[in-house]
């Protein structure tokens, strides 16, 4: 934890030398709200913080590339755990916390408004179920894999000087639960395996 903490703070150092050479870049702050496609809860009920920096460059007119680091919550969340009326009670939901490096081609549509799309590598802090009586523990160990990797699109609005909207969509690509692998008839054949899909909002402050 220490060591992914320490390389966030020097990607934000980083960030700021870069502006030197002719770079652009930036803090971002916002919310994340997410789902886990086949853990049988529906709905983007989980609520998480979205924390980061990020860095661009212009390679046309209209093209520019963008990397950020990222520190952000996602899962799922199960509202009706206790409803013994519901068909969702005692299943279990997820908590998820990741150091996530997206890396973006933006299209300038217009001079406030930018269409963004990419890929994105995540590596895991930590990640557990949770039920009625909280975390479940695993004797140390994360049921989860350590590496997700994704898919983004995005739209970023300049609404007011140098701060924009960014509204995004990403999903994973591979899936992100350790049992996806071990049991592939089960999970891969039918299920099809566990995997994060995350509608994110945040405010993107331009220095």
């Amino acid at each position: 934890m220490r060591k992914k903490f320490a390389l966030f703070i020097f990607f934000g150092f980083l960030i700021s030398n870069l502006q030197a050479q002719n770079f652009g870049g930036g803090i971002i702050l916002g919310l994340s709200t997410s789902q886990v496609g086949g853990d049988d809860l529906a709905g983007f009920n989980k609520a998480g913080v979205l924390a980061g920096v990020f860095a661009n460059k212009s390679i046309s007119e209209l093209l520019s590339l963008q990397m950020e680091m990222n520190y952000i919550q996602k899962g799922s969340n199960n509202p009706d755990m206790n409803d013994y009326k519901s068909k969702n009670v005692g299943k279990a939901d997820i908590s998820l916390n990741y150091i996530e490096v997206p890396i973006l081609l933006q299209y300038k549509q217009n001079t406030t408004l930018k269409i963004e799309g990419g890929i994105q590598f995540a590596n895991l802090i930590n990640g557990y179920y949770n039920d009625s009586y909280g975390e479940i523990t695993y004797l140390g160990t994360t049921p989860f894999t350590k590496n997700d990797v994704g898919l983004i699109l995005a739209m970023d609005y300049n609404f007011w000087g140098k701060l924009s909207l960014n509204t995004r969509i990403s999903n994973s690509i591979l899936p992100i639960g350790k049992e996806d692998y071990k049991h592939p008839t089960t999970y891969n054949s039918t299920r099809k395996g566990k995997y994060n899909s995350v509608l994110s909002f945040a405010i993107h402050y331009h220095l």
